[in-house]
Formats: C-alpha cells, sequence, structure tokens
C-alpha cells in the first residue's frame, strides 16, 4: 500500500470540503490539508500497528509486522520459527516498554542491512541482538582481554 498516495487523496478530499464554502473557507482547507500530512501519515501507521497487533493475538504461526519501505507500507507474515539457539524474536511478556536509540548514520544504515538480509523489521533484528547480548553468561567481558608481548 502507498501510504504517501493515501494521505495525498485524503488531503485532496478535505481540500474539496473546503470548496464548498467561499473562498475563505477553502484556503482554510487546503491549508489545513497542507499541515495534517504528517499527522496522517503519523496515524495511518499507529492503525496499521494496532491491525498487525490484533492480527497477532489471532495467529498461531508467524507473526505480522509493518514494514515501511520508502513511501509503501507493507503487512508481512513473518516466521517465527528459529533455530532452537536462537534468541525469540521478542521479550517474555508484555511489550510494553519503548526506548529512543541515538545511532549514527552508518550503523543505522549497517542495522537496516542486517535486518533486510533476514528478512526482518529493524525493530525485531534490535529486540532478537539485545535479546542474544544480555542472556546470562554473555555480553561484555571488559578486562579479561590479555595483550602484549609473550617470550618462549
Amino acid at each position: 500500500m502507498n501510504i504517501s498516495a493515501a494521505v495525498a487523496d485524503m488531503a485532496a478530499d478535505l481540500a474539496a470540503l473546503g470548496d464548498l464554502g467561499d473562498e475563505a473557507v477553502a484556503a482554510a482547507a487546503r491549508k489545513l490539508a497542507a499541515a495534517m500530512e504528517g499527522p496522517m501519515t503519523a496515524r495511518l501507521l499507529e492503525i496499521l500497528g494496532q491491525v498487525a497487533a490484533e492480527l497477532n493475538a489471532t495467529q498461531t504461526r508467524g507473526r505480522v509486522e509493518v514494514r515501511l519501505v520508502g513511501g509503501d507500507v507493507e503487512l508481512v507474515l513473518a516466521d517465527t520459527e528459529a533455530s532452537p539457539d536462537a534468541a525469540p524474536a521478542e521479550p517474555e511478556g508484555d511489550v510494553d516498554a519503548r526506548i529512543t536509540l541515538r545511532l549514527s548514520s552508518q550503523l543505522k544504515a549497517r542495522i537496516e542491512a542486517a535486518s533486510a538480509r533476514e528478512g526482518v523489521s529493524v525493530n525485531t533484528w534490535i529486540v532478537r541482538a539485545l535479546g542474544q547480548y544480555a542472556r546470562p553468561g554473555s555480553g561484555f567481558k571488559g578486562g579479561r582481554r590479555l595483550t602484549g608481548y609473550g617470550r618462549t
């Protein structure tokens, strides 16, 4: 689905409704239509996320993901069966926490490429990577690295 086209259509509908009034109403409707493109896009993505969450509640195999590729939105049924030693796609319990990350554009590009190679969303890829890193017995083990020169 091309979300940009859907938002443009809604903006055109709003502008057309303004044409039902006088010139001041029409001008105001055109300004509102232009100003609402960002919020309408965000609201549509939020609705699609809710649709995916509702579908996931009824799915027994796979997981519905919302993927944004350029101006296109895809609802994808992703296979959640993983190898036994792979980290779970999502943490146990309800997914109700959010976090904001500040990344360099190079790191973001590498993460996007890695998630695309695995056929999962960036969010799923990050959650899996963090889940693997946060397992007991894994993670950063600073101070245990031996460096230097040796003699025999």
